[in-house]
């Protein structure tokens, strides 16, 4: 038997009293903790009287880095772990403050040697590519992680269509026109808690609320929930030129619905493909992206797909804040640590943030 009398296990399970077994033992474990208010931390070492704080991390809704104190030498002692720190001016999410002070940060590196495009770019290139791929009234199909990356997607696409509402992609589709699919049952119940969450967005987001806007649930917005809807959309679109916005998942492509919409459109010219985050090595995202625009070809469910859709990569769109986002969570720390102990990325990211980091803090190491 295993912790909480469960057995270890690995792998997926269709067993409903299982999963909701587990469910169960999982919520007992779950405790509501409210963002920067010092709490006790229920540990065995009660004379060293340890707290814990957490701020809001802007990775994504509701993701926080931990404040951690306890006494040494009768006095504080701060650890703040930093978990994944969100990108500044990400759509809906608050910007991450750094702790006022700390002794020791462990920080993360996933993008220690690179910088973002800034957030008005990105929108300028997603407004171009749009423009590009729906002349052929084809489908524009965006592989993306259900929350997240699709939430940041809409919010943008919205964007789009209400400043450019009167004006025309081509002589036959105006934007407002345009219809967007999202096409992912558990991003569509994320679509959900976001807009339950809704006090927790950004200023930028939440004043769009109260002009009437609905960022992640506009008019122009259709989302997919059952099985038979999902594969009558993949008929209709990979059989008409019936121009679409479609997001689904999984993000590298390697299950979901979005293995269907690419089996039946991979092979025709009249659509596109666009991705807007990392493909890890060996996913069906990455073959695609690697031998798409070379006219290769990818095996799906043993059926090899020669790639005649365009496949085109539209860079900026991260939930890690980059160098300059990391650099900015130290150095605005009003007290400069003692030490910053680099964790979580490539050995070539961790190298490149300790050296930037080395003006800010006493000390700088790559963790082992």
């Amino acid at each position: 038997m295993g912790m909480c009398g469960w057995r270890y296990a690995y792998g997926v399970t269709r067993d409903e009293q299982l999963i909701a077994g587990f469910l169960r033992a999982v919520g007992r474990q779950i405790v509501p903790c409210k963002f920067n208010t010092w709490l006790p931390l229920p540990v065995g070492y009660a004379e060293l009287t340890p707290q814990f704080r957490l701020q809001k991390a802007g990775h994504i809704l509701g993701s926080a880095y931990v404040e951690i104190k306890h006494q040494v030498a009768a006095k504080p002692f701060i650890t703040v772990f930093s978990g994944d720190l969100g990108a500044p001016y990400s759509p809906l999410l608050p910007a991450p403050k750094p702790p006022y002070a700390a002794d020791v940060v462990v920080i993360e590196s996933t993008y220690g040697d690179k910088l973002h495009d800034n957030r008005r770019d990105r929108i300028k290139r997603l407004e171009q590519v749009l423009l590009h791929s729906l002349q052929d009234n084809g489908t524009v199909l965006f592989p993306a992680f259900s929350i997240g990356r699709t939430q940041e997607l809409l919010y943008e696409l919205e964007t789009l269509i209400h400043r450019l509402r009167d004006k025309k992609i081509h002589q036959h589709l105006r934007w407002d026109e345009l219809t967007v699919i999202v096409d992912s049952p558990l991003a569509a119940k994320f679509n959900v808690a976001y807009q339950q969450l809704a006090a927790c967005w950004d200023d930028e987001a939440i004043k769009r609320l109260r002009e009437g806007r609905h960022p992640l649930n506009f008019s122009q917005l259709y989302t997919i929930d059952s099985h038979a809807e999902h594969l009558a959309a993949v008929n209709l679109l990979s059989s008409t030129r019936k121009p679409a916005i479609v997001i689904a998942a999984s993000g590298m492509c390697e299950g979901g619905r979005v293995v269907n919409y690419l089996k039946a459109m991979l092979g025709d010219p009249v659509h596109q493909v666009v991705f807007v985050g990392y493909q890890a090595r060996g996913t069906l995202g990455a073959a695609i992206q690697q031998y798409g625009p070379r006219g290769g070809y990818v095996t799906i469910d043993g059926q090899r797909i020669d790639i005649k859709a365009e496949v085109l990569t539209l860079s900026g769109y991260s939930a890690h804040a980059d160098q300059q986002g990391l650099i900015r969570f130290i150095k605005g720390m009003r007290k400069r640590p003692q030490q910053v102990r680099i964790v979580h990325g490539d050995v070539s990211a961790k190298k490149a943030l300790q050296s930037a980091l080395a003006a800010y803090a006493d000390k700088v190491v790559i963790a082992e």
